[in-house]
């Protein structure tokens, strides 16, 4: 495996690893790696593709008031999780070299990114298609791997490549888990204990969820009451929003008629943890 900052760097490998008839794939991250991480580089070697992985916390996604200085970093671990999992490539930029100067072209997607997360972290997604966009003329990849703990940011991407005519195969992995059920996640680490405990809500109250829309429950409202209900009676959480939105292109439905995700955002103490779950309708 070999570590990398430049972007004429990478170029030059992976123009290499095409010449040698390799499909590439990219996995954008800000590292601090866990096996949801993993999971992608798991399913990315599977397809038989020259991995790379981008570790970069950029900050054009963070807010005023968010977590950039306390970003949890640990590069060499990182390295070592990497390598281990098959990842062929890490470019690991600074700052400078993926903004040179004050960065006056952003990528903006409209309507997807003004709801759910949009709502509360304003400008956020519009700094994920900016580098991510990036990347992808950096790395010019064949595919590129995105969690579906992310779904929100995945259907944006997924928007932009399609609006944008990029050459790239955008594919969702399933959300990894704990063995209790909470979803991974970079930020996890600055639970407390309890915290940590009562976060075991949010996987708990979206398969109920679930499990109230095969049962024959199609109200909107009423699933989303329920969710919210469960994490008010059980936890400590502020909710930012508990919503059921359509699974391909986030609209509010009135009534489930078709296939849904159903997300979540709530505070626990200072983190702030998203978790969703998507229903196949069709197939209830």
């Amino acid at each position: 495996m070999e570590r990398v900052e430049r972007i004429s760097e990478v170029r030059e490998i992976v123009a290499g690893q095409k010449k040698k008839g390799l499909r590439i794939a990219l996995i954008p991250t800000m590292g601090y790696l866990h096996q949801g991480h993993l999971s992608l580089v798991k399913q990315a070697k599977q397809e038989g593709t020259f991995v790379v992985m981008s570790i970069f916390v950029n900050p054009l996604q963070f807010g005023p008031n968010e977590d950039l200085s306390r970003y949890p970093r640990d590069l060499e671990h990182d390295a070592k999780l990497a390598r281990e999992a098959g990842v062929d490539l890490i470019f690991h930029p600074s700052v400078e070299e993926m903004y040179p100067q004050k960065n006056r072209t952003i990528v903006e997607v409209s309507e997807l990114g003004n709801a759910l997360c949009g709502l509360s972290r304003p400008g956020h997604f519009n700094g994920v298609t900016t580098v991510v966009s990036k990347l992808f003329h950096i790395v010019q990849p064949d595919r590129a791997y995105f969690g579906q703990k992310d779904y929100q940011q995945y259907l944006i991407v997924r928007q932009m490549v399609r609006d944008l005519n990029f050459p790239i195969e955008v594919i969702a992995v399933p959300i990894v888990r704990e063995e209790d059920g909470l979803a991974l996640s970079s930020r996890n680490v600055f639970l407390t204990a309890e915290h940590r405990r009562e976060a075991l809500v949010l996987s708990k109250s979206l398969a109920e969820a679930e499990t109230l829309i095969r049962q024959g429950e199609r109200n909107v409202t009423t699933i989303e009451e329920k969710i919210r209900e469960k994490i008010t009676e059980e936890s400590s959480g502020k909710i930012d929003y508990v919503e059921v939105r359509s699974a391909e292109n986030l609209t509010k439905p009135e009534v489930i008629d078709d296939s849904v995700v159903i997300a979540l955002a709530v505070k626990f103490g200072t983190t702030r943890l998203i978790d969703n779950r998507v229903v196949e309708v069709k197939n209830v």
